[in-house]
C-alpha cells in the first residue's frame, strides 16, 4: 500500500481509519480542477483516493497529467461559463499529447451530460456526484478509446469508508462530509436534481475520521453537508442518530480539535443545537445561516419553507444561547417578480442581523428548476446589478462595524499559514471564523494563540500575540 500514497491506518472503535497524503512516484498522472462548493473540495478529495488505488499520481501540473478531471458546480451560470472556457483550454493537451482523458464529474456533468459528451468531443468521460467509485473504469474505457457516461443518481452512496486523500496546503483544517443530496426543492435551486436525494454517512466512520484527522495534526474539522441539520442516521436498535448527537460525538473527539459545520437551513436549526455549542467550547461560535431574501413574499415564491419572523427568532435564539457567536449568510437579489420593497425587506435583514459575512449574488435561472419552468426571470439586470451593489455595500458596512467592535478584545486563534501579502506575517482564524493577520516570527501552523486585536478592516482583524 506504500507506493498508493498510504499515510496510516489507525483502528479505533472497531474501524479502520485510512490517513492519506497525495502519492508521489513514476504512476500515471492524474490533474484535477475544482469549482463550487465545499462539498465539491471534498468530492475531489474522494476521487484523488479512488484514483490513487488504481496506481494515479495526483500532479499540479496539467501539462504531464494522463488524465484530466474537472470538477463541476451548476448552482450558477457563471461557473458553467468558466468550466466549458477551461474545456476548450483543455483541447490543446488532448492535441499535444497522445492518449490524454478529460473527464467532467459533478453537478454539471448531472445536468448536461449529452452537451457534454457533444461539444467538440473534448470530453472522454462524464460522472455524475454519486458515479465517483466507477471512474477508474470510465477511465480505462476512455484509454481504450471509448466515451462513456455515469451519472445515475444514487439513495445510498455516501462514500463513507473511503479515505479522501487531503489537497489542503497547511494541514491544520479539514471538511468531512456527513451526508449528500437535498430534498428541500428551493425554487431556485439545481441541487436536489445533481445531488439526489438526502442521505446520512454512518456516524461512527464520521468520528473515526475526524480522530484520525486530529492524529495526523489537523485542528480543525468543517462538517458538510447541505443541510446538516437534517442529518438522520438509523441505529439497528432503530432508534436516531441526529445532527445535534453527531456533533457533540465529533466534539468529544479532543477539546483541541476545532469543529465547525455548513450548511444549516433555517427551518432546521433547533435549540437542541445550540445549546450542544453553547457547553463545548471547542464547537466553533459562526453559525451560517442563509437567509436568500428579507422578503416573506420572496421566501415563498423561493419555496425557503420558512418566513421573516421565523428567520429572526432564530437568529434571536443564537444571540440568546451563545452571545459570542458570529451569523453569516446567503443573499440572492433580483430573484423572479422582486420588487424595490422586496429588496428594501433584504436591506433591513441585513441591518437587523448585522451578518458578520455574506456571500451575496444575483439570481441566475437553472434549466430544470421550478423557477425557470413557472416563473419569468423578469428582473432585469441592471436593476438586479444595482440591487447587488447596495447589498454589497452594506455588507462591507456591517463588516468594519463587527470588526471594529472586536478591537481591543482578545481571541483564541488558530494559526494556519504565511500571510499572502507579507512573509513575516501569519493568518489564523478565530472561532468566529474571522481572518487575524499577526507578527508569525517563533509560530507555526496548527498552534492556538492568545492575539489581542489592534486594528481591522472589513474583512481581516490585524492583531498582536500575547505572551502565555
Amino acid at each position: 500500500m506504500t507506493d498508493l500514497g498510504y499515510l496510516c491506518i489507525m483502528k479505533r472503535n472497531g474501524m479502520e481509519f485510512d490517513g492519506l497524503k497525495p502519492a508521489t512516484g513514476s504512476g500515471k498522472k492524474l490533474y484535477m480542477e475544482t469549482y463550487g462548493c465545499q462539498m465539491n473540495v471534498g468530492d475531489t478529495e474522494i476521487v484523488v483516493s479512488l484514483m490513487q488505488g488504481e496506481g494515479y499520481v495526483h500532479t499540479d501540473n496539467i501539462a504531464e497529467a494522463d488524465v484530466i478531471l474537472v470538477n463541476t458546480c451548476s448552482v450558477r451560470d457563471n461557473a458553467e461559463q468558466r468550466v466549458w472556457g477551461r474545456l476548450s483550454e483543455f483541447k490543446k493537451y488532448k492535441d499535444s499529447r497522445k492518449g490524454v482523458v478529460v473527464g467532467v464529474i459533478g453537478c454539471m456533468a448531472e445536468r448536461l451530460k449529452e452537451e457534454l459528451m457533444e461539444r467538440e468531443r473534448i470530453v472522454d468521460i462524464v460522472a455524475g456526484p454519486d458515479s465517483y467509485r466507477d471512474l477508474p473504469r470510465l477511465v480505462r474505457s476512455a484509454a481504450d478509446g471509448a466515451r462513456s457516461v455515469n451519472v445515475h443518481l444514487s439513495r445510498e452512496e455516501t462514500y463513507a469508508e473511503i479515505s479522501p486523500v487531503r489537497m489542503d496546503r497547511n494541514g491544520v483544517s479539514a471538511f468531512i462530509s456527513i451526508m449528500r443530496g437535498c430534498d428541500n426543492m428551493c425554487s431556485y435551486c439545481i441541487v436536489p436534481f445533481t445531488r439526489g436525494r438526502e442521505r446520512s454517512r454512518d456516524p461512527q466512520t464520521i468520528v473515526s475520521e475526524a480522530r484520525g484527522l486530529f492524529t495526523e495534526g489537523y485542528r480543525e474539522v468543517t462538517l458538510l453537508g447541505q443541510n446538516v441539520n437534517s442529518y438522520a442516521w438509523k441505529t439497528p436498535e432503530g432508534g436516531t442518530i441526529d445532527f445535534p448527537t453527531l456533533l457533540k460525538l465529533v466534539a468529544s473527539v479532543n477539546p483541541l480539535l476545532r469543529v465547525r459545520f455548513a450548511t444549516s437551513h433555517p427551518k432546521d436549526l433547533s435549540d437542541k443545537v445550540l445549546e450542544i455549542m453553547s457547553c463545548m467550547p471547542n464547537i466553533c461560535r459562526c453559525i451560517h445561516l442563509p437567509a436568500q431574501s428579507g422578503s416573506n413574499r420572496m421566501l415563498r415564491l423561493m419555496n425557503r419553507k420558512y418566513t421573516r419572523e421565523w428567520y429572526m427568532e432564530r437568529v434571536a435564539a443564537i444571540r440568546r444561547l451563545i452571545p459570542d457567536c458570529a451569523v453569516t449568510t446567503d443573499l440572492m437579489t433580483g430573484f423572479c417578480g422582486e420588487t424595490e420593497d422586496d429588496h428594501l425587506d433584504t436591506l433591513s435583514l441585513m441591518r437587523s442581523v448585522g451578518y458578520d459575512f455574506a456571500y451575496m449574488f444575483k439570481y441566475s435561472e437553472r434549466p430544470g428548476t421550478k423557477a425557470a419552468e413557472s416563473m419569468p426571470d423578469d428582473v432585469p439586470d441592471g436593476v438586479k446589478t444595482a440591487r447587488l451593489t447596495e447589498i454589497i455595500n452594506l455588507q462591507n458596512e456591517l463588516s468594519l462595524a463587527g470588526n471594529r467592535r472586536d478591537v481591543g478584545k482578545r481571541f483564541e486563534v488558530l494559526a494556519e499559514g504565511v500571510s499572502k501579502k507579507r512573509a513575516d506575517q501569519m493568518f489564523g482564524r478565530t472561532s468566529q471564523n474571522k481572518v487575524v493577520i499577526f507578527d508569525g516570527a517563533g509560530h507555526r501552523e496548527g498552534e492556538y494563540l492568545c492575539v489581542e486585536i489592534t486594528d481591522c478592516t472589513s474583512a481581516t482583524l490585524i492583531g498582536k500575540v500575547m505572551g502565555a
